[in-house]
């Protein structure tokens, strides 16, 4: 057998590695630039205090470093894949380094030594150990060297960033817990020799291979660490009857369960959303608790299958309004498992459970019938279920159209889940009548049709009266027909076989099929002498009454808050988009009405507000996320000041700075009480 001679792979220890005298690591000049933004820090650092806090044993792998020898240098290392992890890393312990030498008795310490040794050259303490790409080598030194000059405070550098966002979350006492986590990190060193492809082994360790799916992590995360003997208990008791009643919605089981219990929306589009959320949720996971945990994600997966196939719940009445529910996708599924949840374990009667999902169905047909978007709302539904169910219908009332609104849409728009709403209206009108079982005749959508009286494309000889034909009506009477015709009053649900003897029929001779319907609203029909758009919207004006009956707002005396988006809901964006110059129309606090139209303008204002009203909130928050806020202006950076001793830093990105105001109105205890209003652009963001 023979051996490789070109490829040396080892396990190292990464801080041993960088700390060595005679690590010297170049960055070739095709590398592209560094481009880790504040998300990828903050993981990071949060992989980093995870480790640090559990046992001796545990490590934290970062990956693989491949490296070659540079031409005519034995000492030199060129970098052809891990730059962004080890200039992060790089950076991360800079900002150690400089905050411990600012502390007097720490200087010439074990640890402010141990720092240096990472950073820079043996040879040379006036270099750093890593040389980035000479366009800019010179601003990533000034950064992990100190050197940066008054002039650096306002360029754009993510080291500049990055380096800030560091110090700013770890404080001087928190250095040594850093420091223990960071020697726990190892990675695989990959070194080539003289006649190894180099992009060839590049391209395998990059390119090669299906990514794992956020379901297959959290899988992959619950079980590492276990003995065999654990993985097989764990996975044979829980996991497996999870896949089982989850089956392909998995993935989706997953981020509803994260969205029920955090109250936060969960990123899935160009993200691990789903598996970081749940690392963040379940940081450390031992065998007892997951025993736990586990036991409760089966008991939800069983719920989730109800969901999934409403057939299958015990009682047909609560499980016809699943049925509903679905109507609607699945947007509302961490609200629903909640609800039945509660209702499995007694709770919660199927009377409350099914006034829960009619107050969820008004919620989303409404909102739909008068155009708003019922996108980030579940989060804001599961916080206020969290705190009780009248604390519920209070938040479905306030972000539910009122009657008003809903009668004039009708009467004007384009019907939504046509079938779904004429079949619920049907039986609302069976039930009125006194029928022995209302549901019957109308249990199975497939039975029915549903009739565009005046249809959608009629034929020159079609007539509403029987008098004029189509081709005869003018071309303003054309378009106002038109117009209405998949409104509310101009549908109508009809038996199949009596639908199929409509087609391309005049309505005097639809009268007929008609009036042998069983459907009433549609048997009515047979009275009328003609169909046009006043028949049209006089139908409307009829069938909106028991539209508004079937579909009704809680009877609770709030505001309709016109599309407002809870503080707790807004977007996270990393970076600066295009067009967040614009991102808000406007942004309500506690009933003020506020022309913000930014995340940076809201960030500051935000935090001088609460410094002047809540400044306990605010100090408790910094301290514990170890920033915005600061006695001094520590670093170069974008700077604002709250009063004469207090400095806030403006220095971070999108995501980070909505992050920061999230918690600090969150630590006030006022996050309700603050909504932004998106603009169009920030919508299509």
């Amino acid at each position: 057998m023979s051996s490789a001679t070109n490829v040396d792979a080892t396990a190292v220890n990464t801080v041993h590695w960088l700390s060595a005298p005679e690590t010297t690591i170049v960055v070739p000049v095709y590398q592209r630039q560094y481009r880790w933004d504040i998300g990828g820090c903050e993981q990071l650092l949060g992989d980093i205090r995870a480790v640090a806090d559990s046992d001796d044993r545990q490590r934290h792998f970062l990956g693989s470093i491949l490296s070659t020898a540079a031409d005519g240098s034995d000492s030199e290392l060129v970098l052809i894949d891990g730059q962004q992890r080890i200039t992060t890393l790089m950076l991360l312990v800079a900002a150690l380094h400089h905050t411990v030498l600012q502390q007097p008795e720490q200087q010439g310490s074990a640890l402010a030594r141990d720092l240096e040794a990472v950073l820079v050259r043996a040879s040379d303490r006036r270099r750093t150990k890593l040389r980035p790409h000479r366009a800019w080598a010179e601003v990533f030194e000034s950064v992990v060297l100190d050197r940066r000059a008054p002039d650096d405070q306002l360029r754009d550098s993510r080291f500049d960033d990055n380096y800030a966002f560091f110090r700013s979350q770890v404080l001087a006492d928190e250095v040594p817990r850093i420091w223990r986590g960071l020697q726990k990190l190892e990675h695989v060193a990959i070194t080539l020799g003289a006649d190894a492809n180099a992009q060839q082994i590049f391209e395998s360790l990059n390119s090669t291979g299906e990514p794992l799916r956020d379901h297959e992590l959290i899988h992959n995360y619950v079980l590492m660490g276990l003995s065999h003997a654990e993985q097989s208990e764990i996975e044979d008791t829980y996991w497996l009857p999870i896949e089982q009643n989850t089956g392909e919605s998995i993935a989706s089981f997953w981020r509803h369960y994260l969205v029920m219990t955090t109250g936060r929306e969960v990123a899935v589009a160009g993200e691990r959303g789903v598996y970081d959320a749940f690392r963040q949720q379940f940081p450390r996971l031992d065998l007892a608790s997951l025993r736990v945990h586990a036991e409760q994600w089966r008991q939800l997966s069983e719920v989730y299958r109800v969901l999934l196939e409403p057939g299958e719940a015990p009682d047909p009445a609560v499980g016809v309004q699943l049925g509903y529910l679905n109507t609607f996708g699945r947007g509302m599924y961490p609200l629903a498992l909640r609800a039945y949840l509660d209702y499995t374990r007694g709770v919660t009667s199927a009377e409350g459970l099914i006034r829960s999902l009619e107050h969820i169905q008004s919620l989303l047909l409404r909102r739909t019938v008068v155009g708003v978007s019922n996108d980030r709302l579940v989060a804001r539904l599961c916080r206020a279920r969290a705190l009780g169910p009248d604390e519920l219908v209070q938040a479905i009332a306030r972000i539910t159209p009122s009657d008003e609104r809903v009668r004039v849409a009708l009467k004007f728009s384009d019907l939504p889940h046509a079938g779904y709403v004429l079949r619920r209206i049907a039986r609302a009108e069976a039930a009125a009548s006194g029928a022995d079982d209302a549901a019957a005749p109308f249990a199975q959508l497939s039975s029915f049709d549903v009739e565009n009286i005046f249809p959608l494309s009629p034929a020159d000889s079609w007539s509403g009266d029987g008098i004029r034909t189509w081709a005869e009506y003018s071309d303003d009477e054309q378009n106002s027909h038109r117009a209405l015709a998949q409104t509310l009053g101009n549908l109508a649900l009809l038996e199949q076989p009596l639908a199929e003897r409509t087609i391309d029929r005049s309505f005097p001779e639809k009268r007929a099929l008609y009036a042998a319907s069983e459907v009433a609203s549609t048997a009515v029909l047979a009275l009328a002498d003609a169909w046009g758009t006043a028949s049209i919207a006089a139908r409307t004006a009829a069938l909106t009454d028991l539209f508004l009956g079937v579909w009704a707002r809680p009877a609770v005396v709030v505001i309709d808050d016109d599309g407002l988006t809870p503080i707790l809901d807004a977007q996270r964006r990393r970076g600066w988009p295009r067009g967040w110059e614009r991102e808000f129309e406007y942004v309500e606090y506690r009933g003020e009405h506020w022309e913000v139209y930014d995340v940076k303008y809201l960030f500051n204002r935000i935090f001088k507000r609460l410094w002047a009203d809540a400044r306990p909130a605010v100090i408790a928050f910094s301290a514990r996320r170890g920033g915005p806020v600061y006695d001094a202006q520590a670093w170069n950076g974008h700077w604002d000041q709250l009063d004469d001793d207090t400095h806030l830093y403006m220095g971070w990105d999108s995501k980070y700075m909505l992050t920061a105001v999230q918690g600090v109105l969150d630590e006030a205890g006022i996050a309700a009480e603050v909504f932004v209003k998106y603009s169009y652009i920030g919508a299509i963001m």
